[in-house]
């Protein structure tokens, strides 16, 4: 579905929030400092970095403005304890997308995510509807001619990531980058496993997902 980096030097809330939004279907990773995150981004393909502002050395705002800097794109979304407005138009200023003081409610967290990843994906609506497919990332749900897919996590996540670029080929190691964290065994043939179980659930009706020798899958548009 998505790929997320998430820096946060809090371990227990670090792995409460890494936990909720795997549980969603998101590929998530995450550093404990600015100086780990600087060294990873650039190398993997985010769709979006949650960033704590309080960090150890190099504090949120430090990493955001060498971020942008250097060029990146990834939106960010940034959480902090602090709740004041200047703080909040600094780091706007500095290239966040979005802002959210801590505490927050988790499903809140959830409709900030849902909303940045559509935008670094280019799609204002969470409902992508491909022929007889509909796939709503607000629910990370599928139905076929209205009756719903059953699907696990990893199957919604690679499902996602073709049908939110149907017609266009999807390389297979963006797809394992996407669907995958560092910490995920990923064996050889994962991503086809996969795309096996897609099409028998998809079945006849459903949209055909094509495998193009050396170059990665497709879904074809109806």
């Amino acid at each position: 579905m998505a790929r997320i980096l998430l820096v946060e030097d809090d371990s227990s809330l670090a792995r409460g929030l890494a936990s909720l939004l795997r549980n969603e279907g998101y590929a998530v990773d995450v550093a404990v400092t600015a100086e780990e995150a600087l060294e990873i981004e650039p190398d993997e393909p985010y769709h979006l970095l949650i960033l704590d502002i309080g960090l150890p050395g190099i504090d949120g705002f430090e990493a955001l403005r060498r971020l942008r800097l250097r060029g990146g794109t990834v939106p960010v979304l940034i959480l902090t304890a602090r709740d004041e407005r200047g703080d909040r138009i600094r780091g706007l200023d500095l290239g966040a997308d979005d802002y959210l003081g801590k505490p927050f409610d988790e499903q809140e967290l959830l409709a900030h995510v849902r909303a940045l990843i559509r935008r670094s994906l280019g799609q204002a609506s969470p409902v992508i509807t491909i022929g007889a497919l509909t796939c709503d990332a607000s629910s990370c749900s599928a139905m076929i001619n209205g009756s719903p897919v059953d699907l696990r996590r990893r199957e919604w996540a690679v499902l996602y990531a073709l049908a939110s670029r149907a017609g266009k080929v999807v390389g297979k190691d963006r797809l394992v980058a996407e669907v995958f964290g560092y910490d995920d065994p990923v064996g050889t043939n994962a991503v086809e496993v996969y795309i096996t179980r897609l099409r028998k659930k998809l079945g006849p009706a459903g949209p055909a997902i094509r495998a193009l020798r050396g170059l990665g899958y497709m879904m074809d548009l109806q």
